[in-house]
């Protein structure tokens, strides 16, 4: 396939954020009257009330959206070309055969296979009879005859229809094989998405003894239940502010030692690991989700 030695930017393509996360987390963001304040809030939760609370990945108009979790991986670009003998419409320039492959690196520095992407497309220069490429497994590799460099996009998706991250590649024949590292981001990425990207490095709350702990607890909690945790982080979103405040002090009543809280009231913030609820507390806020018909 013929290509050109033109180098233009491809069209830029919106970043989008990746799917709910089941870490639930809970801001306030301007002045609420007194009078509507519930009663017999403890004080954290009378502190929340204060002010209108807003769900992590739930946006109101009176409100704006904010990114609550992001985890940053290295991400390797891996280019092999090599010359091929077949005729180039150019004749300074030999056809090549030229693949590029897609890697994660590790704490270590190791590559690993990026299987936090569930497809990947390369949008080839337009003079290619196919531009935009698609492949759904790892290491998502592109293969392709040419004889011109360009600059292509590559975008990258966590899930079939969203998560979606681009990164820019130059695709050159200076080297037989080089390698483009670069750093992306994980915004407010799912609790299975999180649990991928752990095999490749430290996420944010690793650090944190009690987090690790929780964790544990809700590993294996998830092997004895059945609950739809994204569903029910989803519910949680699109609660009123009474209910989140009633579901807050759910929460503070009923956890155990193992469940992973955080309050920030300074902050206006709450914030809750759902696999780390005891089962008594996940079916108390499951049953108060279907109330309000959201799960």
């Amino acid at each position: 396939m013929v290509g050109t030695r033109a180098r233009g930017p491809l069209e830029d393509r919106a970043h989008q954020p990746a799917a709910a996360n089941s870490k639930v987390k809970l801001d306030v963001q301007k002045q609420q009257k007194e009078q509507n304040q519930p009663k017999q809030k403890k004080d954290f939760v009378t502190a929340l009330a204060k002010k209108p609370v807003a769900f992590q990945s739930y946006s109101r108009s009176s409100c704006s959206k904010t990114v609550k979790m992001q985890i940053d991986r290295q991400l390797k670009i891996v280019t092999d070309q090599h010359n091929i003998p077949k005729e180039s419409p150019m004749v300074e320039f030999p056809m090549k055969e030229w693949s590029v492959q897609l890697y994660l690196i590790d704490q270590d520095g190791k590559e690993q296979p990026a299987t936090c992407f569930t497809k990947v497309t390369y949008n080839l220069h337009p003079s290619f009879e196919n531009p935009n490429q698609t492949f759904h497994k790892a290491p998502f590799t592109c293969k392709n005859e040419g004889w011109g460099e360009f600059e292509m996009s590559i975008d990258m998706f966590t899930t079939e229809k969203g998560g979606k991250i681009t990164v820019y590649h130059d695709l050159n024949f200076a080297a037989p094989k080089y390698d483009n590292i670069q750093t992306i981001t994980f915004k407010n990425p799912s609790q299975n998405l999180i649990n991928v990207l752990r095999e490749t490095g430290p996420v944010s709350s690793d650090d944190d003894p009690r987090a690790a702990k929780a964790r544990k607890a809700g590993d294996l909690k998830k092997r004895k239940t059945g609950w739809d945790y994204e569903k029910m982080a989803d519910g949680l979103g699109k609660l009123s502010e009474d209910d989140l405040l009633h579901v807050i002090q759910l929460i503070h009543d009923n956890k155990s030692e193992d469940t992973y809280t955080k309050n920030d009231i300074d902050a206006g913030e709450f914030s809750v690991d759902l696999f780390t609820l005891p089962d008594g507390l996940t079916k108390m806020v499951w049953e108060f989700l279907a109330e309000q018909k959201l799960v």
